[in-house]
């Protein structure tokens, strides 16, 4: 989003960066960039000096970024927004003493988002990548997940050298699209990235793409008999991995919530979640 500086802003800024005799905007544009140390250095000074967990306390609110994703966070057939991390995420929030706000966002750019304070955590079946645990300050895991093909119940697949040459869609910046770019099979085929990892699944449906790699809790929760994608099934499981909640660098909520992690442990309620969303904790 563009945004006009006024002339007497633009002399404010100039003085402040002298002052400071550092150029703090530069490190906020580059967060986020595929240089895994850009825009982290800034941040984690003050959260040295700032306790960003008093931030959120004070504002009353924790802002979550999210996509649509089933079973973690989507709106049901009774129109409520609900899932496995959005019931977490409220139980939490309860433990904290904040209300949750969750904001839908774009998945690719959801470290700028975090730094720029535009939301206070990425909490949607994120993976622990390694480039996602160098730029923010993360929970321990809490999920299971894998990274699943998903094709017609009729298409022919062995393995992943099959889709060498065939077309294979991904979310942009999932997981998912990273499984696509290391596998020496699946790095030879046309891709095409989408927005979300629904749209995926509406591709390979539509026939405009052979197969999605997306989210394992993902693809059991829409596909096969009874749902929207019956003729789509799970072709095979390509890696084991771990759901976990993103936090800006250096944040001190990312403690704060693995503390709230016991405690719902503890007393039944992240299984009991697990049960009803059909998903496996983390050990």
């Amino acid at each position: 989003m563009k945004r006009m500086l006024s002339f007497g802003l633009v002399a404010a800024l100039a003085l402040s960066l002298v002052a400071c005799g550092s150029p703090a905007s530069e490190s906020g544009s580059e967060a986020g960039t595929t240089d895994s140390t850009a825009g982290t250095a800034d941040t984690a000074d003050v959260e040295e000096t700032e306790s960003d967990l008093a931030y959120v306390k004070d504002k009353g609110s924790l802002v979550i970024g999210y996509t649509v994703y089933a079973p973690m966070n989507y709106t049901d057939e009774d129109g409520n927004f609900t899932g496995f991390d959005t019931e977490l995420a409220t139980a939490v929030c309860e433990k904290l003493g904040v209300e949750p706000e969750f904001v839908e966002i774009n998945w690719d750019t959801k470290i700028v988002e975090l730094d720029a304070k535009s939301i206070d955590c990425i909490w949607n079946g994120m993976t622990l990548t390694d480039d996602i645990m160098a730029n923010t300050a993360c929970t321990e895991p809490y999920a299971k997940n894998a990274q699943v093909v998903v094709m017609k119940k009729d298409a022919a697949y062995t393995s992943t050298a099959d889709l060498a040459g065939a077309v294979v869609t991904a979310e942009a910046g999932s997981a998912g699209e990273t499984t696509v770019q290391e596998d020496e099979n699946l790095s030879q085929a046309d891709y095409v990235s989408k927005t979300v990892q629904t749209d995926c699944l509406m591709e390979v449906e539509a026939g405009t793409a052979d197969a999605a790699v997306l989210d394992l809790t993902l693809a059991n929760a829409m596909i096969g008999d009874g749902t929207d994608y019956a003729d789509l099934e799970i072709k095979d499981e390509l890696n084991v991995e771990e759901y976990g909640v993103a936090f800006r660098k250096g944040s001190d909520i990312a403690a704060a919530v693995n503390d709230a992690f016991a405690a719902l442990r503890e007393d039944g309620t992240m299984q009991a979640l697990a049960d009803k969303y059909n998903l496996e904790l983390a050990d």
